[in-house]
């Protein structure tokens, strides 16, 4: 199929200007061929425009790069995915020692060795941060038993990372750009901020929907620790080249061998189903790879957010076409839904599912079984129903992220009985929060926000 570059970026433009994007870099695979476009200023305050190699900040879509340093681990024989954590890290540990013995590679991984996201943990910046930052996060409770749910962990991809270090010798930056982006040839790929000013660099913008967002205070707030989850600083062109080694089958342009076909092919089978299924259109979870289902068509990729910049991939492996939107701020959730529906129904013949939000014909849901308090670390999510009926939910910073938000109030508009759509506040712009209700496998009623479980305590 021919790409037609000069009106996907016509589209691309009218895209990111309707939804007040102040620059964004997309680049788009298919056929063997990559082709990068860019649009938009990498700083609104300074006009400097956005062009194919600026860098931004990839927030998750980090995770997706150190889960294939693991699967080279696997491939070089020196790790197992079913290894228990603790036989490689020692040092690792919960509150719960049977559990953390249950922890294995392969559940963090796929999210499910029941470890938290927002532990938020400043560990320094020399070279055994990740070592500082697993050792602090010993006393933090576990969102879920391991193995009974999928419960999205920032934290188990820092273990990880620690992991890879203490396996390879060197700090995961290293071992990043030694075992990946180098045999790669990622030259628009890096770590840190001070790598990182080599290049054209976005600014992340914040403001409310609809309008044009100011550049934010400082251009990125997390501390060295956050690498593994969330911290890779990117092109899209260099996205989409570390992709196609994936589409390739492990190998690089010029057939250098970077993972087994078998380690390939692991990273994209299902080890998890989500019941969270919007907030990142996740229909399940592999070996890293958020997994999706487009109507019988499967593909993969990962989302990411870094302040204000939000990155977005999917990959189609049966068409060879990969896609991937990096942005600075603004609707970026509206300029992916649009440009990606377009580009994947054209490319590949996906259809893209609707955006998320309440029932045109909302069902009557008896909110009973739901009421009550769910609690996880650092959180606390209340649901009630009022006199009239109306259900609300208040999701609540507590311990030691007490500080990190005013409680958020919302109201549930069913889409289903277990899903409902929640909405009320300008916090959320003019979108609504997946809210759902499941199960742990061990029985426990538990509440999905933003993919993390969080157990139902009363």
């Amino acid at each position: 199929m021919i790409f037609d570059a000069a009106r996907w970026q016509a589209r691309f433009d009218a895209l990111r200007t309707a939804h007040h994007v102040p620059g964004a870099s997309l680049a788009v695979l298919v056929d063997g061929e990559i082709h990068e476009l860019a649009g938009g200023v990498l700083h609104r305050g300074t006009g400097v425009e956005v062009t194919t190699d600026s860098v931004f900040l990839s927030g998750s879509l980090a995770k997706v790069y150190t889960a294939t340093l693991v699967m080279r681990l696997v491939d070089s024989g020196v790790l197992d995915l079913d290894t228990p954590v603790v036989d490689v890290l020692p040092e690792f540990a919960t509150p719960d020692p049977d559990a953390t013995d249950a922890i294995t590679i392969r559940r963090l991984l796929s999210h499910t060795g029941g470890l938290t996201c927002d532990f938020n943990y400043d560990s320094g910046r020399g070279d055994d941060c990740l070592a500082r930052y697993v050792e602090a996060a010993k006393d933090v409770a576990l969102d879920c038993p391991p193995g009974t749910a999928i419960s999205y962990s920032s934290l188990g991809y820092v273990v990880l990372g620690r992991v890879v270090e203490v396996l390879t010798g060197m700090t995961w930056d290293q071992a990043l750009k030694d075992l990946l982006l180098t045999p790669l040839g990622l030259e628009h790929s890096m770590t840190l901020p001070e790598e990182a000013l080599r290049f054209r660099v976005a600014m992340s913008h914040l403001g409310g929907p609809g309008q044009d967002p100011d550049p934010a205070p400082a251009w990125d707030l997390m501390p060295r620790s956050a690498g593994p989850y969330g911290r890779v600083i990117i092109s899209a062109g260099d996205v989409i080249r570390f992709v196609r080694m994936h589409l390739d089958g492990g190998t690089a342009p010029d057939g250098t061998r970077v993972l087994s076909a078998d380690a390939v092919a692991a990273m994209q089978r299902r080890e998890v189903d989500s019941p969270d299924k919007w907030t990142v259109s996740a229909d399940g979870w592999g070996l890293g790879w958020t997994l999706y289902d487009w109507d019988g068509v499967p593909g993969y990729g990962h989302d990411g957010s870094a302040v204000a910049q939000h990155s977005y991939l999917r990959v189609v492996p049966h068409a060879g076409v990969a896609v991937v939107l990096l942005t600075n701020g603004g609707g970026t959730d509206g300029l992916y839904a649009e440009l990606f529906r377009e580009l994947l129904a054209e490319l590949a013949g996906v259809r893209m599912p609707a955006p998320f939000g309440p029932a045109a014909n909302p069902p009557a849901v008896d909110m009973t079984p739901l009421v009550g308090t769910y609690r996880r670390e650092g959180v606390v999510t209340t649901v009630t129903q009022d006199e009239d009926g109306r259900a609300r939910i208040r999701y609540e910073f507590v311990d030691g992220m007490k500080d990190f938000s005013p409680p958020l109030e919302m109201d549930l508009l069913p889409v289903s009985k277990t899903v409902f759509a929640a909405s009320g506040g300008p916090a959320y712009g003019e979108g609504h929060i997946p809210v759902v209700f499941s199960t742990l496998t061990d029985g426990t009623p538990c509440v999905y926000i933003g993919m993390r479980a969080t157990p139902k305590a009363a």
